[in-house]
């Protein structure tokens, strides 16, 4: 009988193993890249409970959405522009712009959420970390979209 418990059960290193195991790439529809500390990965748990993984779940999910903002608008850029004298590197900016945007800005927002949330004894879930990123470079899109109107 108890061989019968051993085996059907998955202690949480045999979890943790199981996670380390999965790439990249197969994380992500799952929303299970941030990493976890002292086995807080339990079955499907997705909630991060420590600042740093709320911090860093936000603030991957900030940066990756700004280069999907980001990388179009510089590939285009790029296909318009290249026979330009000058502006043919633009897009060298606007990627810049994808990328030390979030990080810089990014850090601080991301680190202000993950307060609120830790300073309120809340747990966040990983697909509060996507909307919260995703959120943010939403909010730089829009911004940007009607500075730009307001100069008209």
């Amino acid at each position: 009988m108890v061989s019968f418990l051993s085996s059907g059960l998955e202690t949480a290193s045999d979890m943790q193993d199981k996670y380390q195991e999965l790439g990249f790439f197969q994380q992500i529809p799952g929303l299970n890249f941030v990493p976890r500390r002292n086995d807080t990965n339990r079955g499907n748990n997705t909630s991060l409970s420590d600042f740093s993984e709320m911090w860093y779940g936000v603030f991957l999910w900030a940066t990756v959405s700004s280069l999907v903002f980001h990388l179009p608008a510089a590939l285009l850029c790029l296909v318009t522009l290249r026979q330009h004298k000058v502006a043919r590197f633009m897009p060298i900016a606007i990627l810049l712009m994808g990328i030390v945007g979030p990080v810089l800005g990014g850090v601080l927002t991301s680190a202000a959420i993950a307060g609120v949330y830790k300073a309120a004894g809340k747990t966040m879930i990983s697909f509060e970390a996507l909307v919260y990123g995703v959120g943010q470079s939403f909010c730089v899109l829009l911004i940007s979209f009607l500075r730009i109107l307001a100069t008209l």
